[in-house]
């Protein structure tokens, strides 16, 4: 059975930092694009971060480049979005994607997300 565990959000003062971890399991993590997006009440889920199945890429938001910083570890199966000089703005749940297309079959998987919340 597929699993994506988020963990580690909570409420942070303006300029502080949180790492949030998503634990895999049920799936061959290592052949899958990792990713981490977010929504904020009334938006749309947009895209925070993204690391490739080698770990040797990574991407960011533009909103965020610069003071997130995503990572996976592949021998206990986990991917970190290390989160610095929060902003109000990135209040939002944050959700955890797993990724993979091989030949014409796509892979998606979602975890339930986990709740930050920016505020002094």
């Amino acid at each position: 059975q597929v699993q994506l565990v988020e963990s580690g959000g909570g409420l942070v003062q303006p300029g502080g930092s949180l790492r949030l971890s998503c634990a895999a399991s049920g799936f061959t993590f290592s052949s899958y694009i990792m990713s981490w997006y977010r929504q904020a009440p009334g938006k749309e889920r947009e895209f925070v971060a993204t690391i490739s199945s080698n770990g040797a890429e990574t991407n960011y938001a533009d909103s965020v480049k610069g003071r997130f910083t995503i990572s996976r570890d592949a021998v206990r199966n986990l991917v970190y979005l290390q989160m610095n000089s929060l902003k109000p703005e990135d209040t939002a749940v944050y959700y955890c994607n797993a990724y993979r297309q091989l030949l014409l079959r796509k892979n998606d998987y979602w975890g339930q997300g986990t709740q930050v919340t920016v505020s002094s």
